[in-house]
């Protein structure tokens, strides 16, 4: 018997070894998107704090650039919604919208009129509504005319810095989740992990695809369209800064790169989702003069918008379709659905 027990042992072993490794296009997503992503989100917004701390001025040239920056920075990595933005609602905690009910300027201008001392120190101010926080909040306090002219220069200063550190140590710890932790649990998929196969990774990846080519037609393009007779051009994402189309081209951007990693290795799936990406930009080209959807409130620039979103629509059709079946994603993957 006692020439049984190595290969008992051995036996044990394996079974007890973990069941799944990371394939070639998860190592390749996370270490060449996720988290260079994230770590210049963590740079840009360290920035962001610095030059705040520094200048906090509303009319701040460097002050502005700064914020545009770690907002670009956000953008490329906001369809990462899952795992490290969900803790603590980071995510909401970095970027409340849509903000369907107003509650952004109403927070901030009940901060302004108390003078809340809240901002003073960062656990106080982390505990904060979201609606208060993060870059939509800080639009308001750098572009919104009506806030920049009242007069309480002081305390809107002490507001502008509290969100800049608040920023920047929400984006910090968003990274370091990624870098310390969260990367090795998509690394190392297995019965005891969120994971619990390489192709559960890959679908979280291409849900997050999905859910942003939503975002970008249904929401950023969608809702300053409103209806043909009711449009909300006032509805647009981040008008007050002039970022409306460079959010969507942000997105498609990121999107794009996160979909040819994920469609590499099927030429045919791979050429028709770049087309329609292809596709997608030329129409956003078309719209370079009217970067806040303005033109929504006339017929032809209504048109030019929609042409946009049908585009978008197309991806993720295509995605919808082609792509998910690759990745064990049955076709008509609905992110609304819960699916």
């Amino acid at each position: 018997m006692r020439y049984l027990i190595p290969a008992a042992v051995t036996l044990f072993t394996a079974l007890a070894a973990p069941v799944a490794q990371a394939g070639p296009k998860t190592e390749a997503i996370l270490d060449q998107l996720v988290l260079p992503g994230m770590r210049n989100l963590a740079e840009r917004t360290a920035d962001l704090d610095a030059t705040a701390q520094a200048d906090c001025a509303a009319d701040s040239t460097a002050l502005r650039a700064a914020y545009n920056q770690a907002f670009d920075a956000w953008i490329g990595v906001s369809h990462l919604r899952f795992g490290p933005a969900e803790t603590d609602t980071r995510g909401f905690a970095l970027a409340f919208w849509p903000d369907s009910r107003g509650m952004i300027l109403k927070t901030v201008k009940a901060m302004i009129a108390q003078e809340d001392s809240v901002v003073d120190t960062p656990d106080g101010f982390a505990t904060v509504s979201v609606a208060g926080r993060g870059f939509y909040a800080m639009e308001y306090l750098l572009y919104d005319t009506d806030l920049t002219t009242h007069e309480t220069a002081d305390y809107r200063c002490r507001l502008v810095r509290a969100q800049a550190a608040d920023i920047a140590r929400t984006a910090a710890a968003m990274e370091a989740d990624w870098r310390e932790s969260y990367a090795d649990v998509m690394r190392n998929p297995g019965p005891d992990s969120r994971y619990k196969t390489d192709e559960e990774v890959l679908q979280e990846f291409f849900k997050a695809v999905v859910t942003d080519l939503e975002v970008d037609a249904d929401l950023r393009l969608g809702r300053p369209m409103g209806k043909i007779d009711a449009p909300r051009p006032t509805r647009a994402e981040a008008w007050r800064s002039g970022r409306s189309l460079r959010h969507v081209v942000l997105s498609l951007t990121a999107l794009r790169q996160l979909s040819d990693l994920l469609d590499e290795g099927d030429a045919e799936v791979a050429g028709r989702i770049d087309k329609d990406f292809d596709y997608a930009f030329s129409r956003a080209d078309k719209l370079t003069g009217d970067p806040i959807f303005a033109g929504v409130a006339t017929p032809q620039g209504r048109i030019r918008v929609e042409t946009l979103q049908d585009a978008i629509r197309t991806i993720r059709t295509d995605v919808n379709q082609y792509m998910g079946p690759m990745l064990g994603v049955a076709a008509g993957f609905n992110s609304l659905d819960g699916d």
